[in-house]
């Protein structure tokens, strides 16, 4: 059997402040960790990509439907356009003009930010393409300046609560709104580039496309978090491709932790997933008859909880 062990990614590096951060929110783990993922630095590329990709639209392709269930190519960019501006507004300016309804559980609060997405979009429609546009190159930049001062290792505002967590680090915060940008982006590149061309596949670099996979994957202890097995168990995950990796999940007392070391004793269960795919799979838009593509070997009880991660604020798949 090959697996592809990547390179080590050159966006990621420790920092001295890791471990005063990692004290901050509640102290070091016994297992190695993976290392911060800082992309701070590629917001103003991912954001002109997207920029330039908007204003070579056509009418039609605005309209063209999309793998988000009733969301267009426009709906969408207006999507990313309030992700823009809800970040200005509460994080660099303090203001959260609605508070969350309900939301001290997880399912209440997917329930309050499905309705604010509803909301925006559907009023967003009003917008023309050209002003929708200008608004977001606008506020892009805003948003990279903003990301760029923030201390990394300070605390963020926002928890990251689809992997799990109470309190989050900035870099964190900053990574899972990366993927966002990300992956909503190659939502509409699949909407109006063939398949394999090279509007379709421009972001799928090394550079853009592995710190996505890498944030993705930090959903898997929470995702695992109801799935028992033998101390020391791990399961190994392998992307394919330039922009893939390995990655571990590892059962020590009665939790399981992401690291990408490899454990002593053979994994128990191992999934290889193809590297255009194994975004798909972590963001709810993963399609059915392609789990077969999905290579799983070992335990299938230990395999099968990964289909249903989800690293997007939406209730776990069923």
């Amino acid at each position: 059997m090959l697996t592809l062990t990547a390179a080590r990614d050159k966006t990621v590096c420790v920092r001295p402040g890791l471990q005063a951060g990692r004290a901050a929110l509640g102290g070091t783990e016994k297992v190695s960790q993976p290392e911060p993922i800082l992309v701070a630095h590629l917001y103003p590329q991912i954001e002109a990509r997207l920029v330039k990709l908007l204003r070579s639209l056509s009418p039609e392709d605005w309209l063209r439907p999309t793998i988000c269930p009733g969301w267009s190519v426009k709906d969408i960019a207006a999507h990313l356009l309030d992700t823009n501006l809800r970040r200005l507004s509460m994080h660099r300016d303090g203001f959260f003009g609605e508070a969350p309804e309900n939301a001290a559980t997880y399912d209440g609060l997917v329930r309050f930010l499905d309705r604010l997405n509803a909301d925006w979009v559907r009023a967003a429609r009003r917008i023309s393409p050209r002003a929708l546009t200008d608004w977001m190159e606008i506020t892009s930049a805003e948003v990279a300046q903003f990301f760029a001062a923030l201390d990394p290792f300070g605390k963020a505002p926002f928890p990251v609560a689809w992997a799990g967590e109470s309190a989050s680090l900035n870099w964190f915060d900053i990574a899972r709104e990366y993927t966002e940008r990300w992956h909503h982006q190659q939502q509409i590149r699949l909407a109006v580039a063939p398949r394999g061309t090279p509007a379709a596949i421009e972001i799928m670099t090394r550079e853009l496309y592995h710190p996505v996979l890498d944030t993705f994957l930090r959903a898997l202890p929470r995702t695992y978090a109801q799935t028992d097995a033998p101390e020391n168990a791990a399961v190994k995950i392998t992307i394919s491709g330039e922009a893939g990796g390995v990655w571990f999940l590892l059962r020590q007392t009665g939790k399981w932790r992401l690291t990408k070391s490899a454990p002593s004793s053979p994994a128990a269960a191992e999934a290889i997933i193809p590297h255009d795919l194994a975004w798909r799979l972590f963001t709810n838009s993963f399609p059915a008859e392609a789990r077969t593509s999905v290579k799983t070997h070992g335990d299938a009880r230990l395999a099968a909880p990964l289909f249903h991660a989800v690293a997007v604020m939406a209730t776990s798949k069923s």
